[in-house]
């Protein structure tokens, strides 16, 4: 289930919680972020990079065609994979991207957590859900102890993902919120 929590960043406050994929969007996107549900493709668990993209192909031409992106591309990541700590570290940072990071949950889930307007907006994205955290928006990413997961990354550049650290400590204090 997708849950938004907003907090406080000075306090740690909780001024907002919901599973409403509407009310997660509206409280979003006054800070730019766009979130959307769309409907699951079909497709065997498990399922080719190839079979995914090519199932969510209406989707990903109409979004693309209307955001100025230029490609798109399927990252899996399963709790059995040898460098799954590392992968996980090297996003838990607070970052930021030159490009808009898109991200679609076919399968799996995780937290985008995007620090904003003085609040720490934790998006607990799960299958169906479509994520776009504009460019230059300082967050980090939580994809848990066991992370599994298959998403469609959309970019316009990829040289533009390149994670610049903030350099602050606000991911230590505000771990992901799952439930």
């Amino acid at each position: 289930m997708s849950l938004l929590t907003v907090r406080d960043a000075a306090t740690g406050a909780e001024l907002l919680r919901s599973s409403d994929a509407a009310e997660i969007a509206a409280a979003l996107a006054p800070i730019n972020v766009r979130f959307e549900r769309w409907a699951v493709a079909p497709l065997p668990a498990g399922a080719a990079a190839e079979e995914v993209l090519e199932a969510y192909r209406p989707q990903l031409d109409a979004f693309m065609h209307g955001t100025g992106a230029g490609t798109a591309d399927v990252i899996k990541l399963t709790p059995d994979h040898p460098q799954k700590e590392a992968m996980r570290q090297k996003f838990l940072a607070e970052h930021t991207h030159t490009e808009d990071e898109v991200r679609f949950f076919h399968e799996g889930a995780g937290n985008f957590i995007i620090h904003a307007a003085g609040k720490v907006f934790d998006a607990h994205c799960t299958q169906g859900d479509l994520i776009s955290v504009p460019a230059n928006a300082q967050h980090w990413f939580d994809a848990g102890q066991e992370p599994s997961f298959t998403v469609l990354r959309v970019f316009t550049e990829t040289s533009g993902w390149t994670p610049h650290y903030t350099g602050t400590d606000i991911s230590e204090r505000f771990p992901a919120v799952t439930e």
